[in-house]
Formats: C-alpha cells, sequence, structure tokens
C-alpha cells in the first residue's frame, strides 16, 4: 500500500521552514528584489547559525536506522525536495543565497570520487559558510552542451590542469568564487576532437588565481540570489580537482552518450527535481495568498459544486490548485525514485516541464485575478510571476526537458529526435 503520509522528519523541518520563511524571508524579500546587487547577509548568518545548532546538516541523507537498529528507508532525497519548496515558499531568490553545495555540490556528488566528496562536500555547517556553483552555459553554448570551448589542458609535469573560456548565467557565481569556503564546478574539454566525450567536471576553489567573475547579471526575477559571468584565464588547478576519472572514453557504435556527458546528465537528474520543487514553492505561495485575498473580499471556492454551476473564479482557482497537486506528486516520484537508487531520467525531466509551466501559469493567472493590486508592487504576487519565470529556463529549458521525455517513451536516440 502507498502510504502518502509525511515522514516525522520532514514534518518537524517542514514546521520550522515555515516559521522562517513568514518570519524571516517574507519581510525582507522585497527589500533585496529593489536592492539587487545587495547580499543578504542578515539572513546567510542567522540561517548558519541555525544550521549549526541543529548539527551541522539542513538535509538528511542515506539510511536512516531505528533504535532496534534496523534500516529505514532512505528519505534524504524527499527531504530535500520538501526544504527545497518550503524555502522558495518564503522566496525564492534568498533561498537561492543561502549557503550550502547547491548544484555544484550536485555535481560533485554524481561525478566525483569517494574521496573528492571528503574533500569538497565537507559536514554541511562545519567552519564558515560555503557556497557550491556549477558552471557550464557559455555565450555559444546553452543547451547544446558539444559545443563547449572552456578547455583544460595538462602541464607537462602532469601535477596541474590550466582552465581557459568563459562561463555566463552561472548560480551563486559571486558568492562561490569569491566567498571562502567554496567552489565552482566547471565542465570544460580536455580534447575537442572527441565532442562531448572530452567534457570533464573540474572543481575550482574560491580566490583561485586566473578566476575572474566579470559580470553580475541584472535580472528579471530572484534578483537576491547572484548570477554571474566568470572568466577562466590560465587557472591553474591541482591534477586531483578533475571529478572522476581524466581518460576520454569514446563510445563505440551503438553504446549510447559518453561518460562525461553522462555525468553532467546524472547532476541534472538530482537536481531537476529540486527545482521543480522551488518552482512549486512560489505557485503555493501565489495560491495560497490569492485564494485568502479573494475569500476576504467575498470570493469563495465551493468544492463539490457542479462545474456549470462554479464562478469563472471558482473554476480558474481549482484549476490551478488541480495543477499544484499534479506537479507536486511528479516531484515526489522523482525524488522517491532517486532515494530508492533507481534511474529517475524520465522523471526528473518530467516533473521539471511540469511545474515550471505550472508556476508561471499560476502566477500570471494570479496576477490577473488580483486586478491592478496583482500587477502593483504593493503584493509580492507581481515578484512571484517574475521569480516563476527562471523556473522554465535554468536547469534545462522546458524544450530541451520535453525532448528527454519525448525521447524515453518513445524510444529515440538524441540524433533521431531533436
Amino acid at each position: 500500500m502507498i502510504d502518502f503520509e509525511i515522514p516525522t522528519p520532514i514534518e518537524r523541518q517542514m514546521q520550522l521552514l515555515g516559521m522562517l520563511g513568514e518570519q524571516v524571508m517574507r519581510p525582507i524579500a522585497r527589500y533585496y528584489d529593489e536592492h539587487e546587487g545587495e547580499r543578504p547577509w542578515e539572513y546567510i548568518n542567522m540561517i548558519w547559525q541555525t544550521v549549526r545548532a541543529q548539527g551541522g546538516r539542513t538535509l538528511a541523507a542515506g539510511d536512516e536506522k531505528s533504535s532496534s537498529g534496523e534500516k529505514k528507508p532512505r528519505i534524504g532525497n524527499l527531504i530535500m525536495v520538501h526544504t527545497v519548496e518550503a524555502l522558495s515558499w518564503g522566496d525564492a531568490g534568498l533561498y537561492l543565497s543561502t549557503p550550502g553545495g547547491a548544484l555544484g555540490g550536485a555535481a560533485v556528488e554524481a561525478t566525483g570520487t569517494p574521496e573528492q566528496k571528503e574533500r569538497f562536500l565537507k559536514r554541511f555547517g562545519e567552519g564558515e559558510p560555503k557556497w557550491g556553483a556549477m558552471a557550464m552555459t557559455e555565450p555559444q553554448a546553452g543547451s547544446d552542451t558539444a559545443s563547449i570551448r572552456t578547455n583544460a589542458r595538462l602541464t607537462d609535469d602532469g601535477k596541474y590542469w590550466i582552465l581557459n573560456g568563459e562561463k555566463i548565467f552561472v548560480t551563486s557565481g559571486l558568492m562561490a568564487a569569491k566567498e571562502s569556503p567554496g567552489f565552482v564546478v566547471v565542465w570544460a574539454t580536455i580534447d575537442p576532437t572527441a565532442g562531448r566525450a572530452g567534457m570533464k567536471p573540474f572543481v575550482v576553489e574560491s580566490g583561485t588565481p586566473g578566476m575572474t567573475v566579470a559580470k553580475l547579471e541584472h535580472k528579471h526575477g530572484i534578483r537576491a540570489s547572484d548570477t554571474a559571468a566568470i572568466v577562466f584565464q590560465d587557472c591553474r588547478i591541482p591534477f586531483d580537482n578533475i571529478l572522476g576519472s581524466a581518460e576520454v572514453a569514446r563510445p563505440t557504435a551503438g553504446e549510447g552518450a559518453p561518460k562525461g556527458f553522462k555525468g553532467a546528465m546524472k547532476t541534472f537528474d538530482a537536481t531537476r527535481p529540486a527545482v521543480a520543487a522551488g518552482a512549486l514553492g512560489i505557485t503555493r505561495a501565489t495560491l495560497e495568498f490569492t485564494a485568502k485575498y479573494l475569500k476576504d473580499r467575498g470570493v469563495k471556492v465551493r468544492y463539490g459544486v457542479p462545474l456549470h454551476q462554479q464562478t469563472a473564479i471558482e473554476r480558474d482557482l481549482l484549476h490551478m490548485e488541480a495543477q499544484h497537486r499534479a506537479s507536486w506528486l511528479l516531484v515526489l516520484r522523482a525524488a522517491a525514485k532517486m532515494d530508492a537508487g533507481e534511474e529517475n531520467t524520465l522523471e526528473a525531466s518530467m516533473c521539471k516541464v511540469k511545474a515550471g509551466a505550472v508556476a508561471n501559469a499560476v502566477a500570471q493567472k494570479a496576477v490577473e485575478l488580483l486586478g491592478p493590486e496583482g500587477y502593483s508592487c504593493k503584493l509580492l504576487v507581481e515578484k512571484w510571476m517574475r521569480d516563476a519565470r527562471i523556473n522554465d529556463i535554468y536547469e534545462g529549458t522546458g524544450q530541451i526537458n520535453r525532448l528527454v521525455v519525448a525521447r524515453r517513451l518513445l524510444g529515440y536516440s538524441s540524433k533521431e529526435l531533436r
């Protein structure tokens, strides 16, 4: 039998994060939206102290054991998506400013050796706040990762890699590149003639000479979070900072994607459910506020009333709610498959597509239903509409994820279905 009850550890954490969102994040959300470029250090330091007081982890991972020593099912990824959803409900931009491994940490987890995971992913909460970021997108290479030009060459003595190239739209790139401790996982080619097989991830730690934050983006939404362009010019890093193997394994006919590219996709399989959860945090915030706003003005949803007897506003709100719930079930399925150690490529892309589309549709409809006040800066609804927009773009655009879903369902390769 399927159990839809929220596990007790998640329920306790959701209560704490709900108070954090309401009492800390919401009151400062508008300020940091309007003062883009200012880092929310008061929030960062407060949440960091909270994390340390709780023993150093915000996310539980791995197998748990009962008091009798019996193994319990892994719920680390379920905790992760609930956490991201709750923090994004508070404010998506501030959530993205929260210290942690983020996408860079996910890349280390997906492609690193056990020694590298120990070295770069130290227990969250020890020492100072740590930021992680992943740099993949380039001016000429967005969804087409095979066009990446950033390169890494080995020094003659074989002790160092030298990185050269430019990366753009790096989430938390400023914090990860300049604040210590921090790191950026950079995807670069060690053999341009090998195509995707030559792609490898490298860890560049904050403050490394040759890594320069060239620009900060002025954005439509999630303004509390920094998005950076980073230039690598003769950036020297130790040989052991390449994640996984330095071997270029060119796939043979019929073997499928090369290992380097598979590492990047494995990273996205892990992070797309979290991004989808972030989108649904915005969606839930928008839904709850809109329903209360209308109820306070005499517009109440009548559940169980036949469709033809409902008002247009009731139908809109019920449709928004149904789409939100459907999206959340897809996220939970993708996270549960990760916890079970099963492949979730299809589910990760499905939930990312659905949640991104729903977040945008719900936020836009909320602005319409609230009229001029919804469009004004008096309320946070217009901000949520802007914040929601990114969820259909980063971590693989909606179009790319739809291609992934179609290929998986129909059994086509990337060459057969573009």
